[in-house]
């Protein structure tokens, strides 16, 4: 049994099953047949009896029989004795040999020989003293000839049920199984194909294979996510870290060939330092961005009054007060990420500055507009010219370094947009050059009395 398919296995369980219940039922309907024929005959006998009663009355100790009466009818004799118990009436089977006494108004079972018969006695009274008897005969129900032949059709009738159960059952497991296979198959194709883009792609239902169709599809999505997010990592930092790599790989080669003097060395180590640091940041952003992808860190989700939350985040970052301005309206609900969102308000905030104007101070608001919740940065930097405007959310992508004297990676705006669609939001851009730039992150809006509970 352990080395066959599930499929063979419940197609064996369901035909034992059925023949098993075939069993029982015929056994069954043994006992019932049994017993409704011995109920039928006691039946049939006690109304004749009682029917011939009525033909009968008595005078002076002797009976008066009408024409009507029946001493036999449909198998049942009818026999008239004197209070005496002397036959008066009616002649006793031949097979009947057996001597019973007389017993008013029950039936009993008693064997003759051969033969089985129930006898039912009646007592037809003349006055206190004097009467006669009837009595009925009848043979019982042969049970062994009908059990007998009952056995003779589940001999022949049984055989022909189990082929049609197993028949049945195989059919009715194969079509059960009919969506298993498709997804078994399904999963061997795209594990030969090493192709994780293929789907199962079941019809919506709510069976067990529609559920399983679909967790195996959304496991295939993860892995194909994660798989995917790999490769861009690998890319990414294979590209991003080859140039700082190049450059302490240069300083250490110059510095092996050529007497340095002390502040040259200094000015090695200096520059060495600072391209570590480069690409232990970058490798950072990278591996945030991947977790992010993954959706690691989407499922911390909490609710939040979206304000207060902004407004104490930055007062705990202890970033010069002078440099950004906090609006914050109250009671806006809404269910973030906090690590996430903190890490988003904190490049939006950092890349103002980066091209933002050392005279005004950025300007962060927080605001709810219809259904939705909205956070806005605001500098009134260099801005950025409408060719830029899509590309910025770009990995690696940087306006021109010449205009804001600044450097970076240029991930944290890919990041704020990854962050921001993990909350079910987006975000927008207002920029017009040498004005400035206005980002703001759109978040669905609870409804508040959600948020007060």
């Amino acid at each position: 049994m352990k080395n066959k398919s599930v499929k063979t296995q419940i197609t064996l369980l369901l035909t034992m099953l059925m023949a098993t219940l075939a069993i029982l039922l015929l056994a069954f309907m043994l006992f019932i047949s049994n017993s409704v024929a011995t109920q039928t005959a006691k039946k049939q006998l006690t109304d004749t009896v009682r029917s011939n009663l009525s033909y009968v009355e008595v005078h002076e100790k002797k009976p008066a029989i009408a024409a009507e009466f029946s001493y036999y009818h449909n198998g049942i004799t009818t026999l008239i004795y004197s209070q005496n118990e002397a036959l008066i009436a009616g002649q006793v089977p031949v097979s009947f040999q057996a001597e019973v006494p007389f017993e008013s108004g029950s039936i009993r079972t008693v064997n003759s020989g051969e033969t089985d018969y129930l006898v039912l006695d009646l007592f037809l009274a003349e006055n206190w003293n004097h009467g006669i008897w009837l009595r009925g005969l009848a043979e019982a129900p042969n049970n062994d000839a009908l059990t007998f032949n009952l056995l003779m059709i589940a001999l022949i009738a049984l055989p022909l049920f189990m082929l049609l159960a197993a028949f049945g059952s195989h059919h009715i497991t194969r079509r059960a199984f009919r969506p298993l296979e498709h997804i078994t198959a399904t999963a061997e194709a795209i594990n030969e194909a090493k192709d994780l883009s293929g789907r199962i792609a079941l019809p919506v239902g709510e069976d067990e294979f529609s559920r399983l169709a679909a967790d195996f599809d959304q496991m295939f999505e993860r892995l194909e996510r994660s798989f995917e997010a790999e490769k861009q990592f690998t890319a990414d930092a294979s590209h991003e870290l080859r140039t700082p790599i190049s450059i302490i790989k240069g300083a250490c080669e110059y510095a092996e060939k050529y007497d340095e003097t002390p502040e040259d060395h200094a000015e090695t180590i200096s520059m060495i330092h600072r391209q570590a640091d480069k690409m232990a940041k970058l490798v950072s952003q990278l591996l945030n961005m991947t977790r992010m992808e993954q959706g690691i860190d989407s499922a911390k989700m909490e609710r939040m009054d979206f304000g207060k939350f902004v407004d104490d985040f930055c007062r705990e970052q202890h970033w010069d007060s002078s440099r950004f301005i906090v609006k914050a309206s109250g009671h806006i609900p809404v269910t973030i990420n906090p690590e996430l969102l903190g890490r988003l308000i904190t490049n939006l905030v950092e890349n103002a500055w980066k091209y933002g104007s050392d005279e005004k101070p950025v300007q962060i608001t927080v605001m709810a507009d219809h259904e939705e919740a909205l956070l806005m940065v605001q500098d009134h930097g260099i801005g950025i010219s409408p060719e830029d405007q899509e590309k910025i959310w770009q990995r690696f992508y940087q306006v021109d370094v010449s205009r804001s004297n600044q450097e970076g990676s240029g991930l944290g705006l890919s990041m704020v947009k990854q962050i921001a669609k993990l909350h079910g939001g987006y975000m927008t851009l207002d920029s017009s050059l040498g004005k400035g730039s206005t980002f703001t992150l759109h978040l669905p809006l609870l409804k508040k009395i959600n948020f007060l509970k």
